[in-house]
């Protein structure tokens, strides 16, 4: 058996009819929707948006949404056919294995840590940060030093302030963590809530705004090409085509929701169709949100204040600034944007669990990771892992970095999804597809080229980021899941 060795795709659908050792099918379209809407709309609108005007774009950051949203239809495309073809938990894990063989199905489950975990953790920070202007409304505040990771600090009329742990942001992650192991049912319907209260936030947000812009923060709309360097020292391009195209990688981590609908296939109650819709129908309804929520939010504060006073809390912070008499507003934002971000931990945690649990199937990671509770039919020890790596992520490392790394994982696996699709497409005519993908290659190709710009527009230090994480990886597949392959051993 080779490095390439594929997994067959009549081995991949036995395994979702596995009887008792098979998850639970108890999600419809409509959950999946929600699922998809409440993974996306998150941190990724209500912090990263602020970050990539700041640190890329300034006001064109609308523009690096709706590249994001391009590289997003041309991938999402490609999991809708794929999810409706095996419609196994995993993603593009599963996907991999199915098309480009062992290796590069190993190397993009362990890529999925960046994009789940390390994405739950950033999410996790960012509720933190909110948590703290929530309690600000009563004259309480979690202390610096105890909201922020050891490698942030602030200084004030009180001195410096160093952080030490970010208590909140694992506090979050433990309760949602035990809520997974309760039941994706459950945690299906406490997200169904949560999505509506903050899809209505979001609009009244855009349609409240609207009337607040001033002309003179959209001006020049896109920014002429420059350098700045962000308070972690880094530095970042800004203006013109690479500020855009870094914005997009930025704001790209608020595009995962619909990929991770995908790990999901396994809980559907009918894949085959459920899917495709889940996965589109999320994707066209948080786009359409995206762009709008962001012209008005860079209309109504400035670019300055996204690098400043208003980093932090950032929609917060814009309204009670600039729209006088909407107070009521920014304290509804915190308590909306406090739960959504419940839900995309929530969503993103499932995700990842399931991925490994997929990859235990398989032999290569241990068994433990797919150990199902003997009551809920839960990975709950998958779940438990992972409560202390995302815990240990959203204790210690900033945000920005974290959010970086999920954006950079995220499209290298739609990178090979694009071209998983292609590839079967060649090797698998054969297989039904209830949907398939059209004019293929040609959407394969535009999907690899979109995702490889943005990856491009993120910057050396996230391509070296990125480069140190796989290699990890590659140390424990070579050490230990090459040898304990199923594919290989029976």
């Amino acid at each position: 058996m080779g490095l390439f060795t594929k997994k067959p795709i009549h081995s991949l659908l036995q395994d979702a009819n596995d009887g008792e050792h098979s998850l639970k099918r108890s999600l419809s379209a409509g959950n999946l929707i929600a699922l998809g809407i409440g993974a996306i709309i998150g941190a990724g609108l209500f912090v990263r948006t602020a970050a990539a005007a700041a640190n890329n774009a300034g006001p064109s950051v609308t523009l690096g949404f709706v590249v994001a949203a391009i590289g997003c239809a041309f991938a999402g495309l490609c999991y809708a056919e794929f999810a409706s073809m095996i419609p196994i938990a995993g993603s593009a894990y599963t996907y991999s294995y199915a098309t480009m063989g062992e290796l590069v199905a190993w190397i993009i489950g362990w890529d999925l840590v960046l994009e789940y975990a390390v994405g739950a953790a950033t999410v996790g920070i960012a509720w933190s940060e909110y948590l703290n202007k929530l309690l600000e409304m009563f004259g309480l505040r979690v202390p610096y030093e105890w909201s922020h990771s050891p490698f942030e600090s602030l200084t004030d009329a009180a001195g410096v302030h160093h952080g030490m742990m970010n208590v909140p942001a694992l506090f979050i992650i433990f309760m949602l963590s035990l809520l997974l192991i309760k039941g994706t049912k459950e945690s299906a319907v406490v997200n169904g809530i949560i999505v509506i209260s903050k899809v209505a936030i979001v609009i009244l947000f855009i349609v409240l705004g609207w009337g607040y812009m001033q002309p003179a923060n959209h001006t020049p709309y896109i920014p002429p090409a420059s350098t700045i360097t962000d308070a972690q020292g880094v530095t970042h391009n800004y203006g013109g085509i690479w500020g855009i195209l870094g914005a997009a990688g930025v704001v790209f981590f608020a595009f995962i929701g619909f990929d991770a609908v995908s790990t999901a296939a396994q809980e559907a109650k009918n894949p085959k169709k459920d899917m495709p819709i889940g996965i589109l129908g999320s994707l066209v309804i948080c786009t359409v949100l995206y762009i709008l929520f962001a012209h008005v939010l860079t209309g109504v504060a400035n670019v300055n204040d996204f690098r400043t006073v208003g980093k932090e809390a950032s929609v917060a912070y814009a309204i009670k600034t600039y729209m006088a008499g909407y107070g009521w507003l920014a304290n509804m934002v915190t308590v909306a944007i406090l739960f959504g971000f419940s839900s995309v931990i929530l969503v993103m945690l499932m995700g990842q669990s399931r991925v490994f649990y997929s990859m235990s199937k398989d032999g290569l990671v241990p068994k433990l990771f797919s150990d199902l509770h003997p009551k809920y039919s839960t990975p709950y020890k998958s779940n438990l892992v992972f409560l202390v790596l995302v815990g240990g992520f959203a204790a210690f490392i900033p945000g920005d970095i974290v959010g970086d790394m999920t954006s950079i994982g995220t499209l290298f696996a739609f990178i090979l999804v694009c071209a998983g699709v292609w590839i079967l497409r060649i090797t698998n005519p054969e297989i039904q597809r209830q949907f398939k993908v059209p004019l293929v290659p040609v959407v394969s190709i535009l999907g690899i080229v979109v995702c490889g710009a943005m990856i491009a527009g993120l910057g050396w230090t996230n391509w070296a980021r990125l480069g140190g994480w796989l290699i990890i990886g590659l140390v424990i597949y070579f050490g230990y899941s090459r040898k304990h392959s199923k594919l290989k051993t029976d």
